[in-house]
């Protein structure tokens, strides 16, 4: 017999709400003060139910679904060491403006006087990675919290929402259903920025359109941004890391910002005006000696035409009504030759990821390194979603690849992953596989932290060989094959590039995840 309002517990009562509202997937590493939960969304069958083996994974999971899916997904985590766990890919998360809904076990209220071995302060740890914190306080009102949580999440920009769960409220009877709660909606266009965009686009001076979030997810977006460059000559560029961009052949292809700072701030010194959409001005990952941290140069004037809490597609297209710029066509560029037989290396892994990656991909960056070796393959492949790390902490890119699946299951998936960040989150295969996940894993194998020893040099040091020796992967080196393999995954190792490109297009064309280690 199903359960009613008059015999549900706390935690049935949130479920239920939570499932009305449009979450329908939960992705899960619960303890002992989770276990209600964990039978009430038995007993319910109305979530899908994703287990992760690290907190790590789970919030990249519930943000690579969330960036697929458009919607949020509920994560059930356990007590502040959970959330400790699980904190790097929630900044991840939020640095995105992803939603997401947490849910986090804590001790009964009766119990949390008593300094148990698992207490801690859990709203304490929640609060740096969380838009939004409350802890439940009863049976009756759980829900209601639950829905509020959810509204937030789904404003816009998207949020990541925490509810704490004391698990005596969670198993109390008297849980009520509560009602949908709409979410703020984004900010109304002003037309005072409006005016000021037409001012900065007529003035005469060099000018760049910084533009983020939903435009780079929408294609119109995309294709009214290459109207209005054509019809007013300012450059369109993207921050370094995206959530999510529209790329391959007749997409615009849109340029970012790059990590290394001097080619970062090269590529911004030429403009006097910025116009933001949905971003904001570019700042420097790190200080560095004699380095600014602001990267947009010193007296240019900047407009922000929509915030991070606006609609950018509505903004630009009111922008293009205004100067009369009508949507672009995409120039495809010339197709890269696949390269010869050979080694693989960073000058020919863009020309074969863009003959190998299948249509429609969701591809996954944390190329790190390689990211600058990989990254034009977007634009060359068939049409893709390019996910990026968007915080800098790494360890997303098998986890958001194992969300991005579930998200959308009918789309092949391709992690660009850096063996380094990899050892972060290795157990998201093991979720791969559980799943079935229509992932293909490349493991861009440097066999060290590469990117670390740039940034030894971008800070005046001289490194020695003590020093290199903690960036080095090596004394043992890794075998991911083998790591895979005992995770339930299959993979193999190339050297040579015509090899990668084959292996590539083999395993996206089989169901379950693979995975390559590709040796650079």
């Amino acid at each position: 017999m199903s359960s009613t309002p008059k015999d549900m517990n706390g935690a049935e009562s949130v479920v239920r709400s939570l499932h009305a509202g449009g979450v329908d997937t939960c992705f899960a590493n619960p303890g002992t003060s989770e276990m209600q939960f964990v039978d009430a969304l038995d007993r319910t069958k109305l979530m899908r139910c994703v287990l992760g083996l690290f907190e790590g994974v789970v919030t990249g999971a519930a943000d690579g679904y969330a960036r697929m899916a458009g919607k949020p997904a509920v994560t059930l985590l356990h007590l502040a060491p959970g959330f400790a766990n699980a904190a790097a890919n929630l900044h991840n998360a939020r640095k995105a403006n992803v939603p997401m809904v947490n849910l986090v076990g804590d001790h009964a209220l009766r119990h949390q006087q008593y300094d148990a071995p698992l207490s801690a302060d859990v709203e304490g740890a929640c609060a740096p990675f969380s838009d939004w914190v409350r802890s439940g306080r009863d049976a009756a009102t759980f829900a209601a919290d639950a829905m509020t949580a959810l509204a937030v999440a789904k404003g816009r920009p998207g949020r990541i929402a925490t509810l704490i769960a004391p698990a005596d409220i969670g198993w109390d009877a008297g849980g009520k259903l509560a009602d949908v709660v709409t979410p703020y909606a984004p900010v109304p266009l002003d037309e005072g920025a409006l005016d000021a965009t037409v001012s900065a686009l007529e003035s005469g001076d060099k000018t760049v359109i910084l533009v983020g979030n939903s435009v780079l997810e929408n294609t119109d977006a995309l294709a009214l941004l290459q109207g209005i460059a054509e019809k007013t000559g300012a450059d369109i560029m993207a921050p370094t890391s995206s959530r999510r961009t529209e790329r391959g052949r007749g997409r615009f292809a849109v340029a970012k910002i790059p990590y290394p700072i001097n080619e970062a701030i090269a590529s911004l010194t030429s403009y006097s005006r910025a116009v933001l959409v949905e971003t904001v001005p570019p700042v420097a990952f790190f200080a560095y000696p004699g380095r600014p941290s602001l990267l947009l140069p010193v007296g240019c004037h900047t407009v922000t035409l929509a915030g991070v809490d606006g609609d950018g597609p509505a903004a630009l297209a009111a922008l293009a009504d205004r100067i009369g710029a009508k949507p672009g066509t995409a120039h495809d560029p010339c197709p890269l030759p696949a390269p010869q037989a050979g080694a693989i290396t960073l000058d020919n892994i863009a020309a074969a990821l863009a003959n190998a990656l299948p249509e429609d991909a969701i591809i996954i960056d944390e190329a790190i390194s390689s990211g600058g070796g990989t990254f034009a393959a977007g634009a060359y492949a068939p049409p893709n979603s390019w996910l990026a790390l968007t915080g800098g902490s790494i360890g997303i890119g098998i986890p958001l690849a194992a969300g991005s699946a579930i998200a959308c299951p009918d789309r092949p998936v391709i992690t660009l992953q850096a063996d380094g960040s990899a050892m972060y989150t290795i157990q998201g295969l093991w979720t791969q596989a559980r799943e079935n996940s229509n992932v293909t894993t490349i493991i861009l194998a440097n066999r060290s932290y590469e990117i670390l020893k740039t940034e030894l040099h971008n800070v005046g040091a001289q490194p020695g060989p003590d020093a290199l020796s903690m960036l080095n992967l090596d004394r043992p080196n890794l075998d991911f094959v083998a790591l895979a393999r005992g995770m339930g995954v299959p993979g193999r190792r190339v050297e040579d590039v015509q090899d990668l490109i084959r292996a590539i297009q083999d395993a996206a064309k089989e169901p379950g995840p693979y995975l390559i280690e590709a040796a650079i």
